[in-house]
């Protein structure tokens, strides 16, 4: 039997905030370019006239929605009919969700403005009861996009063709769209912070105005494998209330067996009910769930739950065949995640994308640790700035009570800040990113610049594409003094720390290597020589991964890449999740012992 949690549904987009009354709005809706941006002019949102159908949430570009075309068209509008049941939902709020939505979204209710939100990867909502007819109710979305180049991007093109590891753009919505009725007393948040040491799980809720009250209660109930752990009652007296809930297993006064910790190779998950209640009526009503971990690094090590950890990670840009952004479906995540496990790979690089929330979700069940990266911009700027810095505080939000998540990468490669080597105002950049995520959670570490020139940086993580495993040996065989400072190592493409910064005695992973591509005639690339073969593919995988293995001071590696991206076939698997080389054997290079 597959495991889940207790709060578990199918296709639900927000598995840790479930509510019964929620609709899904995925499907086919209606579609149109808007190339010239009449459609405000003109007024489209109280007539709109849709020119061809769009299958919600795959992009336009995409094969899946029913459209496919690769040309970039800067304005899109949707328009879809809502089929609402009056006599269970009328004296509801309306929350009208969308997980993602790539760039400027802007949302209308029969003809009415609802809302706008800036950002391509983080999810937002808003309540549209007070727009709302109950009969032939219509949404219209409107969405601009760009090539703006200080606009997180990620590895979506700002040319008119895919480019090195630069693929076809995502423009419009690209999560799912969907439904929730909500009393006007609600939790409107959850944030969950494990406390290992005190065995205890620190709860916060965030409610709406209107809940606000000397009546107002919140009651919690914390369950184990179906087992009552704890109840806890308590009274709500601001926007904000937390509270400490012992979550160690007892009997009368005999402890059984403290906490269950969660790991990758344990992911264990207590299961998590809420209620927020007044004059004894229940306003809401949640299920939810939380892991028990605790992560942070020690000298040169990074610990989980107290304990040295060692990372075998995949980079992994979450991008499918038909869909490109978009999971094809929930069983598509899971397929990728089973993969990645089949590989012998404990964790995830999640790169240069914020994932659907299903994926962290079987994550979090399945036990494989993420790495969270938020998309790069191209360019420095004042926009640049604020629109990273926008996003990254809703990033957090997001992904927050996660106990896959483990770290937080900021920038890669110096994407974005090319000149933050000797830059002081991109280096403060850097070092204000990192100190917010900080003042947000304080749980996890945080990688300033992935791959080279770090600043301020809780994990010193470097970026190595050699394809001679002897040339790799040889580079790092020196002592860390030698390679750690703020000047290039031959062989590599910039120094490992920015000027200025020096090394702290950080924990040291080897975060991208690899990228070996097969032949495939002369189309696709790839780091260094393709190979004629698998098995040619395979000894070299050994070869090198076994070398950064033997390295005493790295603490763990992620190989570049899980599958193949449109012109990057540098993956282990291709883009239809078809295995190049015999996964067993991938897996006893990545687990077996080092001598």
């Amino acid at each position: 039997m597959e495991p889940t949690t207790y709060c578990y549904r199918k296709n639900y987009p927000r598995p840790q905030m479930v509510r019964d009354a929620w609709q899904d709005l995925n499907g086919v809706w209606q579609f149109r370019f808007d190339d010239q941006d009449r459609g405000e002019k003109e007024k489209w949102y109280k007539d709109f006239r849709g020119e061809q159908t769009i299958v919600v949430p795959y992009s336009y570009e995409t094969v899946l929605s029913g459209i496919h075309i690769h040309t970039f068209h800067p304005c899109v509008w949707y328009q879809r009919k809502l089929e609402l049941n009056a006599d269970t939902w009328k004296d509801k709020e309306i929350l009208l969700h969308f997980e993602g939505s790539d760039y400027r979204t802007k949302v209308w209710v029969n003809g009415y403005f609802a809302g706008m939100h800036e950002g391509g990867y983080t999810r937002f909502s808003f309540n549209i009861a007070s727009y709302l007819n109950w009969n032939n109710d219509t949404i219209v979305v409107k969405v601009e996009d760009s090539l703006d180049t200080q606009q997180l991007r990620g590895k979506q093109r700002w040319r008119e063709e895919s480019f090195k590891c630069w693929y076809v753009q995502t423009t419009g919505i690209w999560k799912s769209v969907w439904l929730e009725a909500v009393d006007e007393r609600h939790i409107v948040r959850i944030k969950t912070t494990p406390d290992i040491k005190a065995e205890e799980l620190k709860l916060e809720l965030e409610i709406s105005e209107k809940a606000v009250g000397e009546e107002t209660y919140a009651q919690a109930v914390v369950c184990y494998q179906g087992r009552r752990i704890n109840q806890v009652y308590f009274k709500i007296a601001s926007l904000q209330t937390s509270v400490s809930i012992d979550v160690s297993e007892k009997d009368g006064e005999k402890e059984l067996s403290g906490i269950h910790v969660w790991s990758a190779d344990d992911p264990c998950l207590y299961d998590l009910e809420l209620k927020l209640l007044q004059a004894d009526k229940v306003c809401d009503h949640i299920n939810s769930y939380f892991g028990m971990r605790e992560i942070e690094t020690a000298g040169t090590n990074i610990l989980l739950n107290g304990m040295p950890l060692y990372q075998r990670l995949v980079l992994d840009q979450g991008y499918w065949e038909e869909s490109g952004l978009t999971p094809p479906d929930e069983e598509a995540i899971k397929k990728d995640i089973i993969r990645t496990k089949e590989l012998g790979f404990n964790g995830v690089r999640k790169h240069q994308k914020i994932e659907d929330e299903r994926f962290l979700y079987w994550c979090d069940v399945m036990g494989l640790f993420v790495w969270c990266e938020a998309p790069s911009t191209y360019s420095f700027g004042d926009r640049a700035v604020e629109n990273y810095l926008g996003e990254w505080k809703e990033i957090i939000k997001q992904h927050y009570n996660h106990p896959s998540v483990i770290v937080w990468t900021t920038f890669n490669e110096s994407w974005g800040i090319s000149e933050v080597r000797c830059d002081r105002k991109q280096q403060h950049f850097t070092e204000a990113v990192y100190h917010m995520i900080k003042s947000l959670d304080a749980t996890r570490p945080v990688i300033a610049n992935d791959g080279w020139e770090h600043t301020v940086s809780d994990i010193i993580s470097i970026h190595d594409y050699e394809e001679s495993a002897k040339n790799f040996s040889d580079r790092y065989a020196k002592d860390t003094e030698d390679i750690l400072h703020d000047k290039a190592l031959p062989g590599l493409m910039k120094a490992v720390m920015a000027q200025g910064y020096a090394y702290q005695g950080q924990p040291v992973i080897i975060s991208e290597y690899g990228g070996i591509a097969m032949k495939q005639g002369d189309t696709g690339w790839g780091y260094g020589n393709k190979e004629e073969s698998g098995e040619a593919l395979l000894k070299r995988y050994d070869e090198i991964t076994s070398a950064i293995r033997k390295l005493p001071y790295v603490c763990g590696y992620c190989y570049t890449q899980l599958t193949d991206v449109e012109q990057e076939v540098n993956g282990l698997l291709d883009m239809k999740r078809n295995y190049k080389v015999e996964p067993k054997a991938v897996y006893e290079i990545n687990t077996r012992e080092v001598t």
